[in-house]
């Protein structure tokens, strides 16, 4: 822990607060918290639910295209005789 603690704190986005083992969140961290967190929620997790196998089949142009990718990769080790 001291070690994520540290460099979160050389990386400005925690302050320590003094004669205290306490930290707090510098605005520029809550600001970078606050966009990977609404990243995941408005990009990341509504297209992978696009393209995971056990989600229900969607006629996305991206599921399309990954399973596309999927085949392509899998057409690739065959010839090349890959074991997965």
């Amino acid at each position: 822990m001291t070690y994520d603690l540290r460099r979160l704190r050389l990386h400005g986005l925690i302050g320590r607060i003094p004669k205290s083992h306490r930290y707090d969140v510098t605005p520029a961290g809550l600001r970078i918290a606050l966009f990977f967190s609404r990243t995941y929620a408005r990009l990341l997790r509504p297209k992978l639910a696009q393209i995971m196998p056990a989600g229900p089949p969607g006629d996305s142009p991206l599921r399309a295209a990954f399973d596309r990718l999927q085949a392509e990769i899998d057409r690739g080790c065959e010839e090349e005789k890959l074991v997965a």
